[in-house]
């Protein structure tokens, strides 16, 4: 019996490092997708002379620095946190929901974010100075709230199934697209050009303003979704096992839903509407780290940076001197990855 139990307590370690080495591994690639943004551009920047900008400034090239500092930087800083949060976002919906196809892209949340984020340009609130750069995410986040709202209450009334719900989120998704359509055909040719970008999805905005917000909100939303993974990972065994593990699962999936919002919409008010990174990511960590919530969180999030990033890098290669909006790239990928998803799906039941 001691044997038995001792070899369980090296097999637990051995699975215990080996997420951990998958996880470090991660973060290795995040930082390696991190450098090649800085680096790959138009203006044929040299290592040399990147290392020149970041650590010494004052001795670079006005240009360069320039370039870095305002552009570069805040573009790559903003996919590794704008990935971070889709990758948790979707993972955390996948978990609730119990079904590998949600996401805040594929339920309609991120569209509600921008329908939010264009109704706030139409009406002009976004024109307050830092006020109105404020007013846009909490118009997304309303409206991002209205989507989830939907889904839970078709879920908690009609005793919706998780494949059910994904048919929810779609029609939520063709009711938002279908608002975006009548904001956007009332809107003035300025106002239309600034509602577009939240349509493509793109990095191309990302300013030292941003990212502090976005990166308070991350870290608020993390800390408290990790601290109930372990609750999380109970209602991965289905609602009746967790109500008898002492999970209350309604108040759970409330709070989930709303962390999912506030992270949407925060995200989607800065770099738009960018697909499926809440579907390849979480998907990616669950085939190689499982299902155990303690390391499937953070891990989906790195997948998501990888991919995010990566895609972001390829949106600058495509066509030298262009740089692509980043949902069209994630798109591209994404869409044969969903239907990957479906089929395989489809086989296992």
């Amino acid at each position: 019996m001691r044997t038995r139990t001792g070899e369980n307590a090296f097999s637990y370690k051995k699975h215990t490092k080996k997420k951990a080495l998958l996880i470090v591994t991660g973060v290795i690639l995040c930082l390696v997708a991190f450098f090649l943004n800085l680096l790959v551009g138009s203006s044929g920047m040299s290592i040399s002379d990147l290392v020149g900008v970041i650590f010494d400034p004052g001795h670079a090239e006005p240009v360069n620095r320039i370039i870095v500092w305002q552009y570069r930087l805040p573009m790559a800083v903003m996919g590794i946190l704008a990935g971070f949060v889709l990758g948790l976002a979707g993972a955390t919906m996948q978990t609730i929901l119990n079904n590998p196809l949600a996401s805040p892209y594929t339920l309609g949340v991120s569209a509600g974010a921008s329908v939010g984020a264009s109704l706030a340009i139409v009406l002009g609130l976004g024109s307050y100075f830092a006020l109105g750069r404020l007013l846009v995410p909490v118009c997304a986040f309303v409206f991002a709230f209205l989507a989830c709202a939907g889904i839970y209450f078709f879920a908690r009334v009609k005793n919706f199934t998780s494949e059910t719900m994904v048919l929810v989120g779609i029609g939520m998704v063709f009711l938002f697209q279908a608002v975006q359509t009548f904001i956007q055909y009332m809107a003035s040719a300025e106002e239309l050009q600034t509602a577009m970008f939240w349509t493509f999805g793109s990095l191309s905005k990302a300013d030292w303003f941003n990212i502090p917000v976005i990166f308070a909100v991350l870290l608020a939303c993390f800390i408290y979704i990790y601290s109930n993974s372990w609750n999380l990972t109970a209602m991965k065994l289905g609602d009746e096992k967790a109500k008898v593990l002492g999970v209350d699962i309604e108040k759970v999936r409330m709070r989930m839903f709303v962390a999912i919002s506030l992270m949407t919409s925060v995200t989607v008010a800065f770099v738009g509407c960018i697909g499926f990174i809440g579907i390849i990511g979480p998907h990616i960590a669950r085939m190689l780290i499982g299902e155990d919530q303690r390391f499937f969180l953070p891990f989906s999030c790195i997948c998501g940076t990888v991919v995010l990033s990566f895609a972001s890098l390829l949106s600058k290669i495509i066509v030298p001197g262009t740089i692509f909006p980043i949902g069209i790239i994630t798109s591209i990928l994404g869409v044969p990855f969903y239907f990957v998803l479906l089929i395989t799906k489809k086989r296992k039941h």
